[in-house]
């Protein structure tokens, strides 16, 4: 009977290990496709308000303007985060439990 319980806390401590780095591996992989995803989507935002705010001076003929009115955008936005804070650490905290249990 001693022997069949050690046989099951060793093969429960092998199965946890390698649930452990499952969870770890796709942790990793998860974080790594969310990295260079980012760091794209970065690239193409810079490019695109270049552009936007160029074509936004073209129209008010100031492109000193134009870069100021895209940036006008982006401190609305500021702002609307630095509002929502709390919702959004919550939500964020949320699904990082949720990708920990499955």
């Amino acid at each position: 009977m001693l022997g069949i319980l050690k046989d099951y806390a060793s093969k429960k401590t092998e199965l946890l290990k390698l649930e452990a780095t499952e969870k770890t591996a796709l942790s990793l992989g998860t974080t790594t496709y969310i990295v260079l995803a980012a760091i794209t989507l970065l690239f193409f935002i810079i490019l695109f308000n270049v552009g936007l705010g160029f074509l936004l001076g073209k129209f008010v003929e100031s492109y000193a303007l134009g870069f100021m009115i895209v940036a006008g955008v982006y401190l609305l936005l500021f702002l609307i985060i630095l509002l929502t804070k709390n919702s959004i650490k919550n939500s964020i905290a949320n699904k990082i439990i949720q990708f920990i249990n499955e």
